[in-house]
């Protein structure tokens, strides 16, 4: 098994943002009718921990039956270190791992209070700078996979 090219790995993860849109466009909406929030910024923690979830139960459902919608279409699959499906319990720290991607710049905006604008910028960066450093792993893997045991392969 192959590892996918970083051109691969990044649109499946842009069409994994377009595709999570509708997930978390329904949990908003879910959250809001169950808990009757009538303004967008009551209950802010509480939609943002539960649209956590939401995505928590997503990835995990989804990468422990080896791919998302997003990872079939672009011939990429989860598996283990021994290129076996990946357990529930090694998806959801995949899951919590994969949230390096956007911890540093949203630390950044917790203790500088910076405008989103500036945090987008950051954000872009960040994510650029992770993706970049997944060529210098040997297997060129995210630091999330090599923490979490897992490993993005192209198949057909």
């Amino acid at each position: 098994m192959v590892a996918p090219s970083l051109r691969r790995r990044m649109a499946c993860w842009l069409y994994e943002g377009m595709l999570l849109f509708g997930v978390v466009f329904m949990a908003g909406y879910l959250f809001g009718a169950l808990s009757q929030t009538r303004h967008a910024l009551d209950n802010r923690h509480g939609l943002q921990a539960f649209v956590f979830l939401v995505l928590g139960i997503y990835f995990t459902w989804f990468w422990s039956r080896g791919q998302t919608l997003a990872m079939k279409t672009w011939h990429v699959r989860l598996v283990d270190l021994q290129g076996r499906a990946v357990s529930q319990s090694r998806a959801l720290a995949r899951y919590v791992l994969s949230w390096l991607w956007f911890l540093p710049p949203l630390f950044l905006r917790a203790i500088w209070d910076l405008p989103a604008p500036e945090v987008a910028v950051l954000s872009m960066g960040w994510i650029a700078i992770w993706a970049l450093l997944s060529r210098f792993h040997p297997q060129r893997q995210f630091l999330h996979d090599a923490l979490a045991g897992t490993r993005l392969v192209h198949h057909r």
